[in-house]
């Protein structure tokens, strides 16, 4: 009679190893070409990435899509292209050249990062997520990933598309937010030593291309030998989530002032809060309920007319604000400017109620039409 093997079970190198090492392979055929990213093949033929780029970028990608940080990516380097020349520049002008991409104390940290890295650090990233932490406007996120991908450290990155690979491969039913310890504990447990930038990205690549939210391309994934959530056909389901909350709608008013030239007047918001350091038309605070009564917080005593409202939504909140045009001879005052429309750099909110005006017919046309 035969005896059998007893089974052997695997180290936790090996157990590590085996799903890195599907995903690595596959990613060396498969990764994606982005702009900051420097490749597999680049990566051993010995090209290491910058960190300046690895940085920006992902102070960029955050809360934002790749197709709409590329091109915005490329205009940002091209107009600084290393960490000095941004840390030289006036934060106006950083602000600016943010405008559109939203989140804006995104850009604010931006500036001070690279001034502290250029006064601390002698214009070089520290290459430990601890010493990374330390530099504004990075969290544990960025500085595992700046670890990883810039310098190859061994750190843990977990971002939503790395959340939605753990959740599914280890079939992890409790729903996010909750979840995210176990994640992360998952994540180490088969994060390797080497190659811990490209097994981040592969990661990323994966959770963005094949286990994509919805429809993920199981047959085409390396890990779907060893998904747990596929073997119990719960792909589709996870990672859970907590229900959402309906987005409340708060209510404001802004104030296109036209002067004698055709220009507008834009103010400078206060540094803390929402839009925070950026240009915008004049207005009140944002409430709960529809404004009421006479127009209080008009930055001029002039005739306004209500020319239409514009509709913002926000991470929190969907925004809906009354637009009134009126014309002025007054001069700008402290922290206000008067500027053509098209020179004004805008957050896309402010943006969409300066083109109520813009767009409109009729008699708010006339006030845009200098006096001779």
């Amino acid at each position: 009679m035969t005896r059998r093997q007893p089974t052997r079970r695997q180290s936790k190198p090996q157990q590590r190893a085996a799903p890195a090492a599907a995903l690595l392979g596959w990613y060396d055929a498969h990764a994606r070409i982005l702009p900051w990213r420097v490749g597999p093949a680049e990566r051993r033929r010995g090209t290491k990435p910058d960190p300046y780029a690895v940085w920006l970028s992902e102070i960029m990608l955050q809360q934002t899509t790749v197709a709409t940080v590329t091109p915005r990516y490329r205009q940002f380097l091209e107009r600084w292209p290393t960490i000095a020349d941004l840390a030289a520049a006036p934060l106006d002008a950083v602000l600016a050249e943010w405008a559109g991409l939203g989140y804006y104390a995104r850009a604010r940290n931006l500036h001070k990062c690279a001034l502290a890295v250029v006064a601390d650090h002698g214009g070089e990233f520290p290459d430990t997520e601890e010493a990374l932490k330390t530099l504004p406007g990075i969290g544990q996120y960025t500085a595992a990933a700046i670890a990883a991908i810039a310098f190859d450290r061994r750190a843990v990155v977990i971002d939503g598309n790395i959340e939605r690979v753990v959740s599914r491969y280890f079939a992890i039913e409790t729903p996010l937010p909750a979840s995210k310890p176990e994640i992360r504990d998952r994540a180490e447990a088969f994060w390797p030593q080497a190659r811990s930038g490209d097994f981040a990205q592969a990661l990323m690549d994966l959770g963005s291309g094949v286990c994509a939210p919805r429809g993920p391309k199981c047959d085409a994934c390396p890990l779907n030998e060893g998904c747990a959530g596929r073997a119990k056909d719960l792909q589709n389901a996870l990672p859970r989530k907590v229900k959402k909350q309906p987005k409340p709608t708060r209510y404001g008013a802004v104030y296109v002032l036209v002067n004698a030239t055709g220009s507008v007047l834009f103010e400078r918001r206060p540094e803390a809060g929402l839009l925070g350091g950026m240009l915008g038309l004049p207005g009140g605070d944002w409430t709960p309920i529809t404004p009421e009564g006479g127009l209080d917080d008009a930055p001029a005593r002039t005739r306004w007319e209500r020319v239409g409202e514009a509709r913002h939504t926000f991470t929190h909140f969907h925004l809906v604000l009354e637009v009134f045009a009126g014309r002025t001879r007054r001069a700008e005052r402290a922290g206000e400017i008067w500027l053509a429309p098209a020179d004004a750099a805008l957050p896309t909110v402010m943006k969409k109620a300066l083109a109520v005006f813009l767009d409109g017919e009729g008699a708010q046309q006339n006030l845009f039409r200098a006096r001779k």
